[in-house]
């Protein structure tokens, strides 16, 4: 079989011939050859530029996947490894009138794994793939058959999958995807080196051939809010039989067939002991055959939700295949907003007029911290602010150091939650409060970040990924606003280790647990040294697309353009990569390492020009 990038030769004498077409449908070069000009008689020179963009994306797409093929001796010494566990893994099919040819394609795939200790379990409503399955279980014993009565439906044919299934380990394929053929190495390894009950990979969606790959999905370690937003995990997922058990079987509500593994796998990371993400794509999905049923994939949601003890109201999130989820917001207490400010008055004021007119939440307070101002038109503003009870301006008079400012600010806040805030912001959203406050009372979180715009409705935060760009990188920076992003990532909630601090709602709690912002950080990396740190005391950073500001970035400070600022920066990066070495080293648990380092647009690491 012939399935992409990772495909083997056949172990059978060729003639010259044979082995010429053998070649050329293997040549990846050959691939790209016939595209090209195939474009270019489509296009001709009139649409050169059209010609190059589509090149350049098939381009993209060859190097995304061509770090995932493995040479032949990886090949062999994978099926050489002695695990010391040589867990069975059962993969279980349920089959419902599929393509003859396509699902010959994916039972192949199955037998070319690397890793041998495996079992094929193929349950066949109506009994139409009964010719190609009986054929391949005449030639491989492990791969087990059986013919389901036509009107049986998905929960029939999963349970009588379950029933054949003897493996310690079970994985869903779809009748027409396919697999890497070192995927269940990779999950069995896993297995071994982490403990892992749960694994899952990344996936790529292809069209007609798996060699044609329309997209690559690489997706993040475990991330439970964003799994609340839409199911990112999908496949390649192996599970254990015991947590299975434990999360109620397979399909426990026949009515949620139609979002079988959206529902499958809130349940099964609800209990999971350990889950481990395995960064390579490694399953091949048939592109617009995943469609969850809207219906079915709310209610999985909901009762999710309820079996973990969130109170909140489920709703389509505007994002085809997302869901946005308003958390009912327990207590009404106070939230400090703490603003820095020297000068600059007429970003100041546009800043504390949108709070005041636009914020629906009524328990907030404002502290600005003065530093250093010297113009006369300031402080008669700092008057008039104060005529308002909630507003208190508190004079911090060192020389600007950006985390000892917000530190004296929060000792004067007494708010439940503390509410970092440039002054260079502007409030779109009037429940901004909400929307962040709804994730700041859980325990479990510590840090919540909003989606800010620069003027002109391009993203400037949509969160933060450590390491990219050296130190760390705005991600989705510059994409217009509305656009979902890579993954549906700029349009849902999601957890990440970083966020701004140009609007970042900490509990009293988590910012007495890591004893606030780090003064050695004076101007740069302050809020990111901040999240490394709440990430490390145990708690969850989540951002959310729906508390939305403007950030008019840079117009307090100015940019870091004189010899002075720049020494200072210069110091902060090697501050920075000395303190955090191992996490840098790490790289960001929310991001991925097949995606780039050197821009913010969540496209495909070059392998060429960024190496392995």
């Amino acid at each position: 079989m012939t399935y992409g990038p990772n495909s083997q030769p056949q172990n059978r004498r060729l003639t010259a011939l044979t082995r010429l077409k053998v070649w050329a449908k293997k040549s990846d070069v050959l691939f790209i050859s016939v595209k090209t000009l195939k474009w270019l008689i489509q296009y001709g020179p009139r649409k050169a530029g059209l010609f190059v963009r589509c090149f350049l994306a098939e381009l993209a797409r060859f190097r995304a996947v061509i770090k995932q093929r493995p040479t032949r001796a990886q090949l062999k010494a994978q099926r050489e490894a002695a695990f010391e566990r040589s867990v069975k893994v059962s993969l279980l099919a349920a089959l419902h009138e599929p393509d003859a040819a396509r699902l010959d394609e994916m039972i192949r795939s199955v037998r070319e794994q690397t890793y041998a200790n495996w079992q094929l379990c193929l349950a066949d409503a109506g009994g139409s793939a009964e010719a190609v399955c009986l054929r391949h279980a005449r030639e491989d014993g492990r791969i087990c058959y059986e013919r389901l009565d036509g009107r049986a439906g998905a929960s029939e044919a999963l349970d009588a999958c379950k029933r054949m299934a003897q493996g310690e380990y079970l994985v869903l394929v779809g009748q027409e995807d396919a697999l890497h053929p070192s995927a269940l190495y990779a999950v069995v390894k896993a297995i071994n080196e982490r403990g892992a009950d749960l694994v899952y990979t990344d996936e790529c969606a292809f069209e007609a051939s798996p060699r044609e790959v329309r997209a690559a999905y690489y997706k993040p370690d475990y991330a439970p809010d964003m799994l609340r937003s839409y199911n990112y995990i999908g496949r390649l997922t192996a599970f254990s039989r015991e947590l299975l058990e434990r999360a109620g079987g397979l399909l426990p509500d026949a009515a949620l067939a139609g979002a079988l593994d959206y529902d499958l796998a809130l349940r099964l990371t609800e209990r999971a002991a350990a889950i481990a993400h395995v960064p390579s794509a490694l399953y091949y999905r048939r592109a617009g055959e995943d469609r969850e049923d809207e219906a079915a994939a709310r209610t999985a949601l909901e009762n999710h939700l309820r079996r973990v003890g969130f109170e909140g109201e489920v709703e389509p999130s505007g994002v085809p295949g997302a869901w946005r989820i308003r958390y009912r917001i327990e207590r009404q207490d106070l939230v400090s907003i703490i603003i820095p400010n020297k000068d600059h008055i007429d970003d100041l004021e546009k800043c504390v007029t949108s709070i005041r007119e636009k914020t629906t939440y009524l328990r907030w307070e404002i502290v600005i911290v003065e530093n250093n101002s010297t113009e006369d038109g300031t402080f008669r503003y700092y008057q008039e602010l104060e005529k308002d009870e909630r507003i208190r301006v508190v004079r911090y008079e060192g020389p600007f150091n950006y985390s000892a400012i917000n530190n004296f600010g929060a000792r004067y806040a007494t708010g439940e939650y503390l509410l970092l805030l440039n002054n260079d912001t502007e409030v779109i959203t009037p429940d901004w409060i909400e929307q962040m406050l709804m994730y700041a009372q859980r325990e479990d979180v510590g840090a919540v970040g909003a989606m800010l715009y620069y003027p002109d409705d391009t993203v400037q935060h949509a969160g933060v990924i450590l390491g990219v760009g050296g130190i760390a990188g705005h991600v989705h920076r510059y994409l217009p606003r509305g656009d979902a992003g890579y993954m549906r990532r700029a349009a849902v909630a999601q957890d990440l280790t970083i966020v701004t601090a140009a609007c970042m709602m900490i509990p009293r709690h988590a910012w007495r647990a890591v004893n606030g912002l780090d003064e050695s950080f004076a101007v740069a990396f302050n809020d990111v040294d901040l999240c490394v740190r709440i990430r490390r005391a145990g708690f969850l950073i989540v951002w959310t697309p729906y508390a939305e500001l403007y950030h008019y970035e840079y117009k307090s400070r100015g940019h870091d353009d004189t010899r002075a600022k720049r020494k200072v920066y210069a110091w902060e990066i090697y501050h920075f990569k000395e303190t955090w070495a191992e996490e840098l080293n790490r790289g960001d648990p929310y991001y991925n390492p097949n995606l780039t380092m050197v821009r913010e647009d969540y496209s495909a690491r070059d392998i060429i020009t960024e190496g392995e």
